[in-house]
């Protein structure tokens, strides 16, 4: 009778317990290693906008800049793995960073793969006051004025840091090194004419470029970027080998539990195959490229061994 009555009230607990709810339930940070502005912190809005769709759940886009991405991969690194607070993570910090400084504040195995969302090629970009209206002038002005003209980057270690050093190596020229926090500052300069050179991303430039604010000479690219149609590649301008392509991946803490990561890269791909992603993407001159985890950790593992090689033979070190 007693164990009657036990297996009874048993049964009763666990019909008015409170079922799991399906993830998300609640809102989902997205954390940016960069300030706003440029093609880091457009691809976390672009993703941000669809996802809220998708999981009909707020997704919060959180700008972290500061210690070339490192305050933000900590950050995210020591959050709970639960699926609310993932990285939007750059390719030059993902990889660059554990080449450039062997003691940093996480690794990569602090972070799980969950999808890979953007590319986007570089463009050779300068302030109108520079004598050079192709790729050929700009490289025979560079020869001849060697560490006149200075370029500028989102930070020690950042793409265009380390894409610009090796634009130097193959073209054996000189130009001084100004690092900032991110795009938005960096263009600023550029702009300005404070500092010349900017090797970046298409949405940091591609605006300043149609209207004339900056002369693109060439995209780093296997082909021309369809909001720059009159900007030769790099190969059509008559330098071969130098082509140079960011990605931005979404990684979650280590630790969270492989239902929800796959879930959520599910979720990212409905989200990446809205008509109005693609719309807003293509406005931005950003690519859409979606990997499941499997294949960013492929990509993960080519990246870090190709930059380690690049970032040996440029003797860049971390400031």
């Amino acid at each position: 009778m007693f164990q009657r009555s036990a297996i009874a009230l048993l049964l009763i607990a666990a019909a008015t317990m409170p079922l799991a709810q399906p993830y998300p339930n609640k809102p989902i940070t997205l954390v940016v290693p960069n300030p706003p502005g440029g093609f880091v912190d457009a691809s976390a809005r672009i993703l941000s906008d669809a996802l809220a769709k998708v999981t009909a759940q707020t997704v919060v886009v959180d700008n972290r800049g500061g210690g070339s991405g490192n305050v933000a991969y900590q950050g995210v690194a020591r959050a709970a793995p639960d699926g609310y607070t993932l990285l939007n993570s750059y390719s030059a910090y993902h990889v660059g960073n554990p080449n450039l400084t062997p003691k940093l504040p996480w690794s990569q195995k602090d972070f799980v793969s969950v999808a890979l969302i953007t590319v986007a090629t570089n463009v050779v970009a300068v302030h109108p006051s520079v004598p050079a209206n192709n790729l050929g002038e700009f490289i025979k002005y560079l020869k001849a004025n060697p560490g006149k003209l200075s370029y500028a980057s989102q930070g020690n270690g950042s793409l265009s840091h380390i894409g610009t050093e090796m634009f130097k190596q193959l073209t054996q020229t000189s130009m001084v090194h100004i690092p900032y926090r991110g795009s938005g500052p960096a263009l600023q300069d550029v702009l300005s004419g404070q500092v010349q050179v900017f090797i970046t991303t298409p949405p940091s430039v591609m605006g300043q470029i149609q209207v004339g604010k900056l002369k693109g000479l060439a995209v780093a690219g296997k082909t021309r970027h369809p909001g720059l149609p009159g900007v030769p590649t790099t190969a059509e301008a008559g330098l071969k080998g130098f082509e140079l392509e960011a990605w931005i991946g979404i990684f979650a803490p280590a630790g969270t539990p492989a239902d929800i990561v796959a879930r959520l890269s599910s979720q990212i791909k409905a989200a990446l195959e809205l008509p109005e992603t693609k719309t807003r993407a293509d406005t931005a001159g950003i690519e859409l490229r979606y990997l499941n985890p499997t294949g960013l950790d492929t990509l993960v593992k080519k990246d870090t061994e190709f930059w380690a090689k690049t970032i040996q033979s440029s003797g860049i070190k971390a400031e």
